[in-house]
Protein backbone atom coordinates (compact mmCIF):
# COMPACT_ATOMS: atom_id res chain seq x y z
CA UNK A 1 0.00 0.00 0.00
CA UNK A 2 1.72 3.09 -0.74
CA UNK A 3 1.68 6.71 1.26
CA UNK A 4 -0.68 8.68 -0.45
CA UNK A 5 -3.29 5.42 -0.42
CA UNK A 6 -2.33 5.27 3.45
CA UNK A 7 -3.32 9.06 3.72
CA UNK A 8 -6.14 8.70 1.75
CA UNK A 9 -7.48 6.34 4.11
CA UNK A 10 -6.62 8.46 7.13
CA UNK A 11 -8.36 11.02 6.30
CA UNK A 12 -11.85 9.07 5.32
CA UNK A 13 -11.94 7.42 8.24
CA UNK A 14 -14.24 8.93 11.81
CA UNK A 15 -11.72 8.28 14.15
CA UNK A 16 -9.05 11.20 14.98
CA UNK A 17 -5.82 10.20 14.26
CA UNK A 18 -2.34 11.47 15.07
CA UNK A 19 1.55 10.49 15.44
CA UNK A 20 4.48 11.72 17.45
CA UNK A 21 8.14 11.46 17.40
CA UNK A 22 10.30 10.11 20.42
CA UNK A 23 10.53 13.87 21.24
CA UNK A 24 6.06 14.27 21.39
CA UNK A 25 5.99 16.28 18.61
CA UNK A 26 3.12 15.64 16.88
CA UNK A 27 3.75 14.70 13.08
CA UNK A 28 0.66 13.62 12.04
CA UNK A 29 -3.05 15.11 12.66
CA UNK A 30 -5.71 13.99 10.55
CA UNK A 31 -9.44 15.66 9.14
CA UNK A 32 -10.91 13.50 12.24
CA UNK A 33 -8.51 14.92 14.72
CA UNK A 34 -9.27 18.48 13.72
CA UNK A 35 -12.93 18.23 13.32
CA UNK A 36 -13.02 16.71 17.08
CA UNK A 37 -10.49 18.74 18.67
CA UNK A 38 -11.17 22.17 16.54
CA UNK A 39 -7.63 22.67 16.29
CA UNK A 40 -6.36 22.79 12.83
CA UNK A 41 -3.40 20.57 11.35
CA UNK A 42 -1.18 23.39 10.53
CA UNK A 43 -1.85 24.38 14.26
CA UNK A 44 -1.46 21.21 15.53
CA UNK A 45 1.58 19.54 14.06
CA UNK A 46 4.94 20.64 15.70
CA UNK A 47 3.43 20.74 19.23
CA UNK A 48 3.39 18.58 22.30
CA UNK A 49 0.36 15.89 22.23
CA UNK A 50 -0.26 17.51 25.50
CA UNK A 51 -0.46 20.87 24.35
CA UNK A 52 -2.90 20.25 22.13
CA UNK A 53 -5.40 17.79 24.08
CA UNK A 54 -5.68 18.84 27.26
CA UNK A 55 -7.20 15.95 28.61
CA UNK A 56 -7.35 14.47 31.96
CA UNK A 57 -5.18 11.37 30.75
CA UNK A 58 -2.29 13.55 29.89
CA UNK A 59 -0.86 13.76 33.92
CA UNK A 60 -0.90 10.20 34.94
CA UNK A 61 -2.98 8.02 32.49
CA UNK A 62 -1.21 8.59 28.96
CA UNK A 63 -1.76 5.97 26.37
CA UNK A 64 1.28 6.66 24.83
CA UNK A 65 3.31 6.69 27.86
CA UNK A 66 1.99 3.79 28.87
CA UNK A 67 2.98 2.21 25.67
CA UNK A 68 6.30 3.15 25.61
CA UNK A 69 7.67 2.06 28.85
CA UNK A 70 5.32 -1.30 28.68
CA UNK A 71 5.49 -1.91 24.68
CA UNK A 72 1.71 -3.01 25.20
CA UNK A 73 -1.06 -1.62 23.21
CA UNK A 74 -3.19 0.20 24.50
CA UNK A 75 -7.58 -0.12 23.77
CA UNK A 76 -10.16 2.23 23.90
CA UNK A 77 -9.15 4.06 27.22
CA UNK A 78 -12.03 6.11 28.35
CA UNK A 79 -11.62 9.80 28.91
CA UNK A 80 -12.19 12.60 27.88
CA UNK A 81 -9.89 15.77 25.79
CA UNK A 82 -10.57 19.32 26.09
CA UNK A 83 -11.47 21.25 22.58
CA UNK A 84 -10.55 25.01 21.23
CA UNK A 85 -14.11 25.86 22.70
CA UNK A 86 -13.41 24.82 25.60
CA UNK A 87 -15.30 21.75 26.16
CA UNK A 88 -15.03 18.76 27.43
CA UNK A 89 -15.10 15.62 24.95
CA UNK A 90 -15.69 12.46 25.85
CA UNK A 91 -13.15 9.64 23.85
CA UNK A 92 -12.13 6.22 23.76
CA UNK A 93 -8.10 6.03 23.05
CA UNK A 94 -6.26 3.54 21.59
CA UNK A 95 -2.68 3.79 21.37
CA UNK A 96 0.36 1.72 19.83
CA UNK A 97 4.81 2.05 18.97
CA UNK A 98 5.82 3.36 15.47
CA UNK A 99 8.59 1.71 13.79
CA UNK A 100 11.39 2.03 11.11
CA UNK A 101 11.90 -0.76 8.63
CA UNK A 102 15.04 -1.59 10.75
CA UNK A 103 12.63 -2.31 14.28
CA UNK A 104 13.86 1.47 15.40
CA UNK A 105 10.85 2.84 18.09
CA UNK A 106 10.70 6.36 15.70
CA UNK A 107 7.64 7.62 17.54
CA UNK A 108 3.82 6.47 18.78
CA UNK A 109 0.05 6.41 16.96
CA UNK A 110 -2.30 6.98 18.74
CA UNK A 111 -6.63 6.86 17.86
CA UNK A 112 -9.33 8.32 19.33
CA UNK A 113 -13.22 8.12 18.89
CA UNK A 114 -15.78 10.76 20.34
CA UNK A 115 -18.02 8.72 22.54
CA UNK A 116 -20.19 11.77 23.41
CA UNK A 117 -23.13 10.42 21.88
CA UNK A 118 -22.45 6.76 23.68
CA UNK A 119 -22.58 8.58 26.67
CA UNK A 120 -25.57 10.27 26.45
CA UNK A 121 -27.81 7.15 26.15
CA UNK A 122 -26.44 6.29 29.46
CA UNK A 123 -26.99 9.89 30.90
CA UNK A 124 -30.96 10.18 29.63
CA UNK A 125 -32.37 8.88 32.90
CA UNK A 126 -33.15 6.62 34.66
CA UNK A 127 -34.63 3.49 32.15
CA UNK A 128 -35.60 -0.32 32.81
CA UNK A 129 -33.38 -2.75 31.41
CA UNK A 130 -34.33 -6.62 31.54
CA UNK A 131 -32.41 -9.35 28.76
CA UNK A 132 -31.92 -7.04 25.64
CA UNK A 133 -34.62 -5.28 26.50
CA UNK A 134 -34.34 -1.11 27.61
CA UNK A 135 -37.00 1.23 28.59
CA UNK A 136 -37.35 4.80 30.00
CA UNK A 137 -41.75 4.28 29.62
CA UNK A 138 -43.21 3.60 32.82
CA UNK A 139 -45.92 1.27 31.12
CA UNK A 140 -43.08 -0.53 29.54
CA UNK A 141 -41.22 -0.44 32.80
CA UNK A 142 -44.03 -2.25 34.97
CA UNK A 143 -44.21 -4.98 31.78
CA UNK A 144 -40.44 -5.80 32.19
CA UNK A 145 -40.45 -5.81 35.77
CA UNK A 146 -42.71 -9.23 35.88
CA UNK A 147 -40.33 -10.34 33.00
CA UNK A 148 -37.79 -11.83 35.58
CA UNK A 149 -40.34 -13.89 37.29
CA UNK A 150 -41.50 -15.08 34.17
CA UNK A 151 -38.76 -16.06 32.41
CA UNK A 152 -38.07 -18.35 35.45
CA UNK A 153 -41.31 -20.22 34.99
CA UNK A 154 -41.74 -23.12 32.48
CA UNK A 155 -45.78 -21.31 31.43
CA UNK A 156 -46.13 -20.78 27.85
CA UNK A 157 -46.04 -17.05 26.97
CA UNK A 158 -48.12 -15.65 25.13
CA UNK A 159 -46.50 -12.06 23.71
CA UNK A 160 -48.78 -9.36 21.75
CA UNK A 161 -48.77 -5.93 20.21
CA UNK A 162 -48.45 -4.32 16.91
CA UNK A 163 -46.16 -5.12 14.01
CA UNK A 164 -42.26 -4.17 14.77
CA UNK A 165 -43.33 -3.28 18.35
CA UNK A 166 -40.91 -5.52 19.47
CA UNK A 167 -42.54 -8.96 20.71
CA UNK A 168 -39.33 -10.73 19.55
CA UNK A 169 -37.06 -8.74 20.81
CA UNK A 170 -39.05 -9.52 24.17
CA UNK A 171 -39.25 -13.37 23.40
CA UNK A 172 -35.00 -13.24 23.23
CA UNK A 173 -34.93 -11.41 26.67
CA UNK A 174 -37.14 -13.77 28.44
CA UNK A 175 -35.08 -16.82 26.99
CA UNK A 176 -31.84 -15.00 28.13
CA UNK A 177 -32.84 -14.90 31.93
CA UNK A 178 -34.90 -18.10 31.91
CA UNK A 179 -33.03 -21.78 32.63
CA UNK A 180 -33.31 -22.70 29.12
CA UNK A 181 -30.61 -19.44 28.43
CA UNK A 182 -27.68 -21.94 27.57
CA UNK A 183 -29.60 -23.53 25.31
CA UNK A 184 -30.44 -22.28 21.64
CA UNK A 185 -33.46 -19.85 20.69
CA UNK A 186 -35.49 -20.73 17.49
CA UNK A 187 -37.18 -18.53 15.97
CA UNK A 188 -40.51 -18.96 13.04
CA UNK A 189 -43.03 -17.23 11.72
CA UNK A 190 -46.42 -19.14 11.20
CA UNK A 191 -47.52 -16.42 8.63
CA UNK A 192 -44.55 -16.63 6.58
CA UNK A 193 -44.63 -20.40 5.58
CA UNK A 194 -47.36 -22.03 3.54
CA UNK A 195 -49.12 -24.31 5.55
CA UNK A 196 -48.21 -27.43 3.72
CA UNK A 197 -44.48 -27.12 4.62
CA UNK A 198 -45.42 -25.31 7.88
CA UNK A 199 -46.00 -28.67 9.57
CA UNK A 200 -42.22 -30.70 8.50
CA UNK A 201 -40.60 -27.20 9.67
CA UNK A 202 -42.20 -27.53 13.26
CA UNK A 203 -41.89 -31.05 13.47
CA UNK A 204 -39.67 -32.42 10.80
CA UNK A 205 -39.64 -35.67 8.55
CA UNK A 206 -38.21 -38.81 7.95
CA UNK A 207 -36.67 -40.02 5.29
CA UNK A 208 -39.13 -41.38 2.70
CA UNK A 209 -41.82 -39.49 4.07
CA UNK A 210 -42.66 -38.06 0.81
CA UNK A 211 -41.48 -37.45 -2.63
CA UNK A 212 -37.76 -35.13 -2.49
CA UNK A 213 -37.36 -36.56 1.40
CA UNK A 214 -34.01 -38.17 0.73
CA UNK A 215 -32.84 -37.82 4.25
CA UNK A 216 -34.31 -37.22 8.03
CA UNK A 217 -34.70 -33.76 8.87
CA UNK A 218 -35.07 -32.20 12.38
CA UNK A 219 -38.00 -29.92 12.83
CA UNK A 220 -38.37 -26.75 15.14
CA UNK A 221 -39.48 -28.39 18.01
CA UNK A 222 -36.36 -30.68 17.49
CA UNK A 223 -33.72 -27.75 17.13
CA UNK A 224 -35.07 -25.84 20.51
CA UNK A 225 -34.92 -28.97 22.55
CA UNK A 226 -33.94 -27.80 25.84
CA UNK A 227 -33.91 -23.84 24.71
CA UNK A 228 -36.80 -22.07 23.50
CA UNK A 229 -39.08 -22.21 20.65
CA UNK A 230 -40.57 -18.66 19.67
CA UNK A 231 -43.88 -19.16 17.04
CA UNK A 232 -44.28 -15.41 15.89
CA UNK A 233 -47.60 -14.50 13.98
CA UNK A 234 -49.39 -17.40 15.92
CA UNK A 235 -52.90 -16.11 14.70
CA UNK A 236 -52.51 -17.13 11.90
CA UNK A 237 -52.12 -21.06 11.88
CA UNK A 238 -54.49 -22.67 9.73
CA UNK A 239 -57.40 -24.54 11.95
CA UNK A 240 -55.41 -28.11 11.04
CA UNK A 241 -52.07 -26.85 12.59
CA UNK A 242 -53.78 -25.19 15.51
CA UNK A 243 -55.14 -29.00 16.32
CA UNK A 244 -51.30 -30.34 16.19
CA UNK A 245 -49.80 -27.70 18.13
CA UNK A 246 -52.25 -27.85 20.86
CA UNK A 247 -50.94 -31.25 21.54
CA UNK A 248 -47.69 -30.58 21.86
CA UNK A 249 -48.78 -27.95 24.34
CA UNK A 250 -50.76 -30.65 26.10
CA UNK A 251 -48.40 -33.71 25.96
CA UNK A 252 -45.29 -32.08 25.26
CA UNK A 253 -44.77 -34.95 22.41
CA UNK A 254 -45.19 -35.18 18.43
CA UNK A 255 -44.44 -37.34 15.64
CA UNK A 256 -42.28 -35.99 12.66
CA UNK A 257 -43.66 -36.43 9.52
CA UNK A 258 -43.23 -40.36 8.39
CA UNK A 259 -43.08 -41.67 11.65
CA UNK A 260 -44.33 -43.26 14.20
CA UNK A 261 -42.25 -43.38 16.80
CA UNK A 262 -42.97 -39.80 19.29
CA UNK A 263 -40.70 -37.48 20.51
CA UNK A 264 -40.59 -35.40 23.29
CA UNK A 265 -39.81 -32.06 23.51
CA UNK A 266 -38.43 -30.02 26.23
CA UNK A 267 -38.27 -26.44 24.26
CA UNK A 268 -39.83 -23.15 26.09
CA UNK A 269 -42.64 -22.31 24.09
CA UNK A 270 -43.08 -18.35 23.46
CA UNK A 271 -45.93 -17.01 21.30
CA UNK A 272 -46.83 -13.73 19.77
CA UNK A 273 -49.17 -12.31 17.55
CA UNK A 274 -50.63 -8.70 16.24
CA UNK A 275 -54.05 -9.99 16.01
CA UNK A 276 -57.07 -9.92 18.61
CA UNK A 277 -57.19 -13.28 19.31
CA UNK A 278 -60.30 -13.47 21.84
CA UNK A 279 -61.90 -11.87 18.76
CA UNK A 280 -60.87 -14.66 16.22
CA UNK A 281 -62.23 -17.34 19.29
CA UNK A 282 -65.23 -15.63 18.95
CA UNK A 283 -65.67 -16.01 14.77
CA UNK A 284 -64.94 -19.15 15.06
CA UNK A 285 -61.19 -18.72 13.81
CA UNK A 286 -58.65 -19.53 16.27
CA UNK A 287 -59.66 -22.83 18.94
CA UNK A 288 -60.69 -21.69 21.95
CA UNK A 289 -58.76 -24.41 23.83
CA UNK A 290 -55.73 -23.64 22.02
CA UNK A 291 -56.11 -19.88 22.76
CA UNK A 292 -55.91 -20.52 26.78
CA UNK A 293 -53.69 -22.81 26.99
CA UNK A 294 -51.19 -20.41 24.99
CA UNK A 295 -52.48 -17.81 26.84
CA UNK A 296 -51.55 -18.71 30.52
CA UNK A 297 -49.18 -15.06 30.68
CA UNK A 298 -49.85 -12.83 28.34
CA UNK A 299 -47.55 -9.58 28.11
CA UNK A 300 -49.07 -6.92 25.75
CA UNK A 301 -46.31 -4.57 24.44
CA UNK A 302 -47.41 -1.25 24.05
CA UNK A 303 -47.04 0.69 20.43
CA UNK A 304 -44.45 3.43 20.55
CA UNK A 305 -46.99 6.28 20.03
CA UNK A 306 -47.96 4.95 23.83
CA UNK A 307 -44.05 4.87 24.64
CA UNK A 308 -42.92 8.66 24.14
CA UNK A 309 -40.62 8.92 26.38
CA UNK A 310 -38.53 5.73 24.67
CA UNK A 311 -38.62 7.63 21.23
CA UNK A 312 -35.57 9.63 21.51
CA UNK A 313 -33.81 7.57 23.72
CA UNK A 314 -34.25 4.51 20.80
CA UNK A 315 -33.43 7.20 18.30
CA UNK A 316 -30.22 7.66 19.58
CA UNK A 317 -29.53 3.97 20.07
CA UNK A 318 -29.77 3.67 16.17
CA UNK A 319 -28.10 6.70 15.29
CA UNK A 320 -25.09 5.88 17.31
CA UNK A 321 -25.35 2.01 15.70
CA UNK A 322 -25.98 3.63 11.91
CA UNK A 323 -23.46 6.15 12.25
CA UNK A 324 -20.43 3.19 13.21
CA UNK A 325 -22.09 0.98 10.27
CA UNK A 326 -21.88 3.39 7.41
CA UNK A 327 -18.54 4.88 8.88
CA UNK A 328 -20.18 8.37 9.24
CA UNK A 329 -20.36 11.30 11.85
CA UNK A 330 -23.82 11.72 12.75
CA UNK A 331 -24.57 12.42 16.45
CA UNK A 332 -27.34 14.40 16.64
CA UNK A 333 -30.97 15.85 15.36
CA UNK A 334 -32.49 18.95 14.56
CA UNK A 335 -35.11 19.74 16.86
CA UNK A 336 -37.42 20.08 14.03
CA UNK A 337 -36.94 16.16 14.05
CA UNK A 338 -37.05 16.08 17.21
CA UNK A 339 -40.58 17.62 16.89
CA UNK A 340 -41.48 15.71 14.36
CA UNK A 341 -40.76 12.78 16.36
CA UNK A 342 -43.05 13.02 18.81
CA UNK A 343 -45.58 13.70 17.12
CA UNK A 344 -45.72 10.88 14.29
CA UNK A 345 -48.23 8.04 15.00
CA UNK A 346 -44.70 5.36 14.49
CA UNK A 347 -47.85 2.90 13.08
CA UNK A 348 -44.51 0.72 12.24
CA UNK A 349 -43.14 1.00 15.67
CA UNK A 350 -39.83 0.62 16.52
CA UNK A 351 -39.02 -1.57 13.12
CA UNK A 352 -40.24 1.84 11.48
CA UNK A 353 -38.07 4.16 13.45
CA UNK A 354 -34.70 2.23 12.91
CA UNK A 355 -35.77 1.98 8.90
CA UNK A 356 -36.15 5.89 9.62
CA UNK A 357 -33.06 6.63 11.30
CA UNK A 358 -30.98 4.31 8.77
CA UNK A 359 -32.06 6.37 5.59
CA UNK A 360 -31.28 9.28 7.49
CA UNK A 361 -27.90 8.22 8.51
CA UNK A 362 -27.29 7.27 4.84
CA UNK A 363 -28.38 10.31 3.26
CA UNK A 364 -27.45 12.80 6.20
CA UNK A 365 -24.58 14.85 4.26
CA UNK A 366 -23.65 16.59 7.69
CA UNK A 367 -23.69 15.87 11.23
CA UNK A 368 -27.40 16.66 11.98
CA UNK A 369 -30.23 14.44 10.73
CA UNK A 370 -32.64 17.59 9.50
CA UNK A 371 -36.25 16.95 8.00
CA UNK A 372 -34.84 16.75 4.31
CA UNK A 373 -33.16 13.36 5.69
CA UNK A 374 -36.28 11.54 6.89
CA UNK A 375 -38.73 10.06 4.59
CA UNK A 376 -41.54 13.01 2.68
CA UNK A 377 -44.38 10.84 3.82
CA UNK A 378 -43.85 10.99 7.48
CA UNK A 379 -44.70 15.11 7.48
CA UNK A 380 -47.47 14.49 5.34
CA UNK A 381 -48.71 11.83 7.73
CA UNK A 382 -47.99 14.37 11.01
CA UNK A 383 -49.72 17.18 8.91
CA UNK A 384 -52.53 14.80 8.37
CA UNK A 385 -53.43 12.79 11.30
CA UNK A 386 -51.35 14.43 14.37
CA UNK A 387 -52.87 13.81 17.33
CA UNK A 388 -50.40 14.99 19.88
CA UNK A 389 -51.15 18.08 21.81
CA UNK A 390 -48.46 20.52 20.55
CA UNK A 391 -47.82 22.02 23.90
CA UNK A 392 -47.12 18.75 25.34
CA UNK A 393 -44.78 18.06 22.23
CA UNK A 394 -43.13 21.34 22.40
CA UNK A 395 -42.75 20.38 26.38
CA UNK A 396 -40.80 16.63 25.28
CA UNK A 397 -38.77 18.30 22.29
CA UNK A 398 -37.72 21.24 25.12
CA UNK A 399 -36.73 18.79 27.83
CA UNK A 400 -34.97 16.34 26.06
CA UNK A 401 -33.11 19.39 24.39
CA UNK A 402 -32.23 20.81 27.81
CA UNK A 403 -31.14 17.44 28.66
CA UNK A 404 -29.01 16.76 25.84
CA UNK A 405 -26.80 20.42 26.60
CA UNK A 406 -26.53 19.87 30.06
CA UNK A 407 -25.11 16.60 29.41
CA UNK A 408 -22.94 18.56 26.35
CA UNK A 409 -21.67 20.52 29.42
CA UNK A 410 -21.12 18.52 32.33
CA UNK A 411 -23.99 19.99 33.73
CA UNK A 412 -22.42 23.22 33.95
CA UNK A 413 -25.50 25.33 33.87
CA UNK A 414 -24.03 28.63 32.85
CA UNK A 415 -22.59 27.15 29.70
CA UNK A 416 -25.54 25.20 29.31
CA UNK A 417 -27.68 28.43 29.13
CA UNK A 418 -25.40 30.40 26.74
CA UNK A 419 -25.32 27.12 24.31
CA UNK A 420 -29.37 27.68 24.68
CA UNK A 421 -29.13 31.22 24.26
CA UNK A 422 -31.10 31.08 27.71
CA UNK A 423 -30.82 33.38 31.17
CA UNK A 424 -29.27 31.11 33.97
CA UNK A 425 -32.23 31.80 35.69
CA UNK A 426 -34.59 30.69 33.37
CA UNK A 427 -32.82 27.40 32.64
CA UNK A 428 -33.00 26.91 36.42
CA UNK A 429 -36.85 27.51 36.13
CA UNK A 430 -36.73 24.91 33.46
CA UNK A 431 -34.55 22.55 35.26
CA UNK A 432 -37.01 22.17 38.19
CA UNK A 433 -40.37 22.56 35.62
CA UNK A 434 -39.10 19.26 34.17
CA UNK A 435 -37.34 17.53 37.12
CA UNK A 436 -33.87 17.14 35.58
CA UNK A 437 -31.56 15.67 37.77
CA UNK A 438 -28.33 17.66 37.73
Amino acid sequence: MDILTSETILESISDGVFTIDNEWRITYFNSAAEKITGILRDQAIGLSCCEVFKSNMCESHCPLRHTFTTKENVREQRGYIVNLMGQRVKVSVSSAILYDSQGNRIGGVETFRDISAIEHLRSLGAFKREGTMVTKSETMRKILHIVPTVARSASTVLITGESGSGKEVMARSIHSLSEQKNGPFIAINCAAIPDSLLESELFGYNKGAFTGADRDKPGRFSLADKGTLFLDEIGELSPMMQVKLLRVLQERSYEPLGSVETKKTSARIICATNADLERLVRLGKFRQDLYYRINVITLTIPPLRERKEDIIFLAHQFLDRFSVVNNKRVDRFSNDVFKLFLSYSWPGNIRELENVIERAVVLCDSDEVTLSDLPSAMSRSHEEHSVLNVNKMKEIAEKESIRTVLEKHDYNVSAAAKDLDMHRSTLYRKIEKYKIEI
